[in-house]
């Protein structure tokens, strides 16, 4: 009998150990909820990432984490001095179905201007830790116009087509996803310039960024490009991760950047294809490994006046 009893409280222990039923439940959101509110500054917003899920409600927008992080990060670059506090501390949290639904009104400043909003959050727990998965504003919040919403960042920079390139880019086993952040192109002024008229690009900056979701990965900058495609190269180096490809597509041209995602550093010299000669070349006509870190790489190079294709063997424990 005595057995029967020990197993059936162990089983009621795995049972709710599965399920992650935490009872001090409502404290930890509180000091969860505080902790997320203080990280909102530009020194400590590195830490924001660790505090959603991979796929976010935002402000009634469907985020990825990474996009999240970013949001963030350009709302601090866009207002250095901003911060936010919840009004007298007042957090009001329902429990329902393993969420939490938590209230409160944030109190913000920034570029001289104090506005409150009434705000909320659903919090989950998974795998041992507090997420969150819904961030929003009330329907009857007003001045939801201010360039403090992710809706207002939403005209200056794109994530290419929202695309996902997923890849194990640090080597540890597990996959990663990659998304690039390009400029926004200025509308041309007169018709037919695309080819004459060098591309435009808001404030003047046309760059694009390689962020990953895994955040022991740094950002990738490229400039100068403002439309591109991702590619997964597989692990070219031998160093247990897959390298990253990057397409700088111009209206002419196509240039491929080798990155090692681990280091951000380039595995070898952009290559360049004409694409006004030499048309609908693929990823594999353009590089392929070759052997134990060998590549060969083609690319297009004008001898004679004329666009020819070439082809060379890059060797990337040396570099040539």
């Amino acid at each position: 009998m005595k057995y029967l009893t020990l197993m059936s409280c162990l089983f009621v222990l795995l049972f709710l150990g599965c399920n992650e039923v935490n009872p001090d439940g409502e404290k930890e959101v509180r000091k969860f909820v505080k902790q997320w509110n203080d990280s909102h500054t530009q020194l400590k917003s590195a830490f924001l990432s660790r505090d959603y899920m991979e796929v976010v409600n935002y402000y009634g927008l469907e985020y990825t984490r990474v996009q999240v992080q970013r949001d963030k990060e350009l709302l601090f670059q866009q207002f250095p001095e901003y911060t936010q506090h919840i009004l007298n501390d007042q957090i009001d949290i329902i429990k329902e179905k393993g969420s939490f639904l938590v209230s409160f009104t944030k109190q913000v400043k920034y570029n001289g201007i104090e506005a409150v909003y009434p705000s909320y959050l659903v919090v989950i727990y998974r795998n041992g830790n507090f997420k969150i998965n819904v961030e929003g504003v009330t329907k009857d919040a007003k001045g939801l116009d201010a360039p403090i919403f992710p809706n207002a960042r939403q005209n200056n920079t794109i994530l290419t087509n929202n695309r996902q390139l997923f890849g194990d880019f640090n080597g540890d086993g597990l996959s990663d996803y990659a998304n690039v952040i390009s400029p926004e192109i200025m509308a041309p002024t007169t018709k037919n310039t695309i080819y004459n008229d060098p591309v435009v690009c808001k404030n003047g900056d046309c760059t694009s960024v390689i962020v990953f979701s895994n955040d022991q990965l740094k950002d990738i900058t490229i400039k100068g490009a403002y439309k591109s495609q991702l590619e997964n190269l597989k692990d070219l180096n031998s160093d247990g991760a897959d390298e990253i490809g990057f397409w700088d597509i111009k209206p002419t041209s196509k240039t491929l950047y080798v990155f090692n995602a681990l280091n951000g550093l380039l595995l070898c010299d952009p290559i360049v294809i004409n694409t006004t000669v030499h048309k609908e070349l693929k990823l594999i006509d353009v590089i392929k490994k070759s052997g134990p870190n060998k590549i060969t790489v083609t690319y297009s190079e004008q001898v004679n006046d004329i666009w020819v294709l070439q082809n060379k063997i890059i060797d990337l424990a040396s570099g040539n």
